[in-house]
């Protein structure tokens, strides 16, 4: 793709769409409205490092998604939604999106006429076929490609999963995942395996981790790699310590952790589904100085620091709602030495520093990352740090 570092709307469907709220400035004047984003939240509680960007902003998400559905003259259509609705911009080609998915997706559009499955209507809560996402291993190679259906009946299914792999023979694997609910949730908890083993492997920080439809990967692989070992620089980790990893997902930073410095890694995270990936995916790595827990991050650190256990870091990932009081307040009595902070949000991030900084912590360091070039969204990765006597 020629470079368009300084062109402005370069998408046709950026007025329809809405996802990429800044598109229409040059890239680095993005990382420039970004970088005083940043130095607006988090400036006053230390110096904000230059934002880290791409060298090449585009086709940058591993992770692709289309909702189907029909025109009012009845035109099967797929596509994006539009920005805080439920109406769908049909959209074979994504600037953002890997072009191999796009064009799985618009295949799929087509086998799914050809084959006249039915399109599942919101309204009425019926028809066949909602979502499809593919997912595409940056480094592996590897592609996954979930077919969300309303109902598990799959019509023509072998003539269907025969068109599409003879078409795009590189897809790895194939699920159906069904979701029945009334719901705005993309999958469902209901899955078949249509082709292959349901799942794809890729490599991040040097570790290898096994992928499937509900898990969660950031997608900007690129950005995510230069993240996770400042993260990891931050935490200045030694054989001899032990790291809380909350919020710990399939276990990325986590199992980075153990492979690189030899510490001692407890994972903690709530969803049960992300924990087993967790597990699988430190055995994979042959990691065995990390284990990792479904439980509430704050309940445990209030364990732990009840049982005497010390932790010497913490590192934690939330949300966009940021940390919990709760989790924050048991942060500070189980009394890390340092916390490494990653937010998605400098916003609840800010807030978050500011009840640290009032409980004995000071900010240490500041890193802004762009993962999500063409939109307002800018991670940060702090470094905080107790201070003694407190």
């Amino acid at each position: 793709m020629a470079n368009r570092k300084n062109s402005n709307l370069f998408c046709p469907l950026a007025k329809k769409c809405g996802a990429c709220q800044i598109q229409n400035m040059s890239y680095p004047e993005q990382l420039s409205w970004k970088m005083a984003k940043c130095i607006k939240l988090l400036g006053r509680f230390g110096h904000v490092g230059e934002i880290i960007g791409m060298d090449e902003p585009y086709h940058y998400r591993n992770k692709a998604q289309a909702a189907f559905g029909r025109t009012g003259r009845g035109r099967v259509i797929s596509g994006i939604y539009k920005s805080g609705t439920h109406t769908i911009v049909p959209c074979d080609a994504c600037y953002l999106e890997a072009p191999q998915a796009d064009a799985i997706l618009v295949t799929i559009r087509q086998l799914a006429i050809r084959f006249r499955l039915s399109i599942y209507n919101e309204d009425t809560h019926q028809g066949f076929l909602r979502h499809v996402l593919v997912r595409t291993g940056t480094v592996s190679g590897q592609i996954l490609v979930a077919l969300v259906t309303g109902t598990p009946i799959f019509p023509a299914k072998n003539q269907f999963i025969a068109a599409l792999l003879e078409k795009h023979p590189e897809i790895t694997t194939i699920v159906q995942n069904i979701n029945a609910s009334s719901t705005s949730m993309v999958l469902g908890k209901q899955q078949k395996v249509l082709y292959g083993k349901g799942y794809i492997e890729d490599e991040l920080c040097g570790c290898t981790f096994r992928l499937s439809a509900r898990s969660f990967y950031q997608i900007n692989h690129e950005q995510t790699e230069k993240l996770y070992r400042t993260a990891l620089d931050f935490a200045s980790l030694s054989p001899q310590d032990t790291l809380l990893d909350a919020y710990c997902g399939i276990g990325t930073i986590g199992i980075a952790a153990a492979k690189a410095t030899g510490c001692r890694v407890l994972g903690v995270e709530n969803n049960g589904d992300a924990v087993q990936d967790a597990i699988v995916n430190g055995k994979i790595n042959g990691i065995q100085n990390a284990r990792f827990l479904q439980a509430d991050a704050g309940v445990l650190m209030k364990e732990l620091a009840a049982a005497g256990e010390r932790v010497d870091c913490v590192i934690c990932d939330p949300p966009r709602a940021g940390c919990s009081r709760d989790f924050l307040a048991a942060c500070v009595h189980l009394s890390p030495d340092r916390l490494v902070y990653i937010s998605c949000n400098p916003e609840t991030q800010a807030r978050d520093l500011t009840f640290l900084i009032k409980n004995g912590y000071r900010v240490k360091k500041i890193q802004p990352f762009d993962l999500f070039p063409h939109t307002v969204h800018v991670e940060t990765v702090c470094l905080m740090s107790r201070v003694e006597g407190k």
